[in-house]
Parts: structure tokens; sequence; C-alpha cells
């Protein structure tokens, strides 16, 4: 067995053009005689590694409590492209999914620079995918990510934000980037990890 940690660092994570960085206050501090060590934190809830509810994008979507767990973790198949997923490259990652079992389609992540085109965004809407992550910061075009968001968003499909996958092969994992329970968010952090039944 081999575990992969598909997650960003939260301090030194990428974040979405305009949103604000993570913030990492120091409270308490032995050294300085305090009882213990303590640390709060800002951050937006997109930040680095995370997952987008459908009330991201969709006012009376389910937000981050309300989507089953079982979207975040299960078995998942990795699939590496450069560039635009275009509906045949998201039918071709399906199929390449299916033949390492069809819950391995259901929870697809593309490594690489890759952006899901509205296209490649139905194809999956339309299998029943439950999760659909990528390396980017959203997972449609940065200058124009609503209409793939509402198409994912309003199919169910959970959305897995800036994994790091450049050291995981394409292939067959069990994923578990179950985030935290922020009550009524529209996204979470979260610590993704993969685990290959391989040695």
């Amino acid at each position: 067995m081999k575990i992969y940690d598909i997650s960003q660092e939260v301090f030194a994570c990428t974040v979405f053009p305009g949103d604000p960085s993570p913030k990492r206050n120091l409270m308490m501090q032995i050294k300085n005689g305090d009882v213990c060590n303590l640390t709060s934190i800002e951050m937006c809830a997109h930040n680095g590694t995370h997952v987008d509810a459908p009330y991201h994008f969709i006012d009376d979507g389910k937000a981050i409590g309300e989507v089953p767990l079982d979207h975040y973790v299960g078995y998942a198949s990795v699939f590496h492209h450069d560039g635009d997923v275009t509906k045949a490259d998201a039918s071709a990652i399906l199929s390449f999914a299916k033949t390492l079992g069809s819950d391995c389609a259901e929870r697809i992540l593309i490594g690489g620079k890759a952006t899901v085109t509205e296209e490649a965004a139905s194809v999956f809407a339309d299998a029943g995918v439950k999760l659909v992550g990528n390396e980017s910061q959203t997972v449609g075009p940065e200058n124009a990510p609503k209409n793939v968001h509402m198409i994912l968003l309003g199919a169910g499909v959970t959305l897995l934000e800036g994994i790091r996958l450049p050291e995981v092969p394409n292939g067959k994992y069990l994923l578990n980037c179950a985030p935290l329970n922020l009550g009524g968010a529209d996204g979470a952090p979260c610590r993704a990890i993969l685990i290959s039944e391989e040695e």
C-alpha cells in the first residue's frame, strides 16, 4: 500500500486570483511564557486544496455539510491531461476509468494543466459522476468559470480543486478528500489523499 498526499500546504498554497491568502496568527507561544502554542487562522474556504459544494454557484444548492460523504471517499481514477478537456477527451477519460472498475468512473481526477470545458462538463454530468478533481484552483476556465461550475454543480457533481498529482501515475486509487464540516458554507478545505493498493 502507498499513500499519496495530493494536498497543498495551506499557508503556502496557490489561491484563485482576487481571493485572500491564508494567514496564520500565533495567539500563544510557549517560548513567550504562554502555557501552550495556539494558532488561529484566516482563510477563504476555497484556498489551496478544497471542495466546492453546489451552494458555491447555486443559491438553493446543497451546502458543504449536506453533500453525501461518499462523494468524497471511494475509488477514483487518475488521468493526466494538458490543455482543454474536450467532449472527446472526457469520454476517453471515462472509458479509461471504467476499465479500472465501474466505481472508478464515479470520481475522476485530472492531473496536469487541464481546463474542463463546458462540453466535457456535460459528459461528466450526464454520466452521473460524483466528483471531478483537477490541479487548477478552478475546474473551468479561470477567466470564466461560472458555466462549467453550473453544469457540474447543478448535476450534483462535487468539485475537488487545487490537488497536486505530478507524482501520481494514471490508475485506480482509494480517494479520501472529506472536507471540514463548515455548516452552511459553499466550500471547505480538505486534506486529500490517494491510497494505492499496489506496492
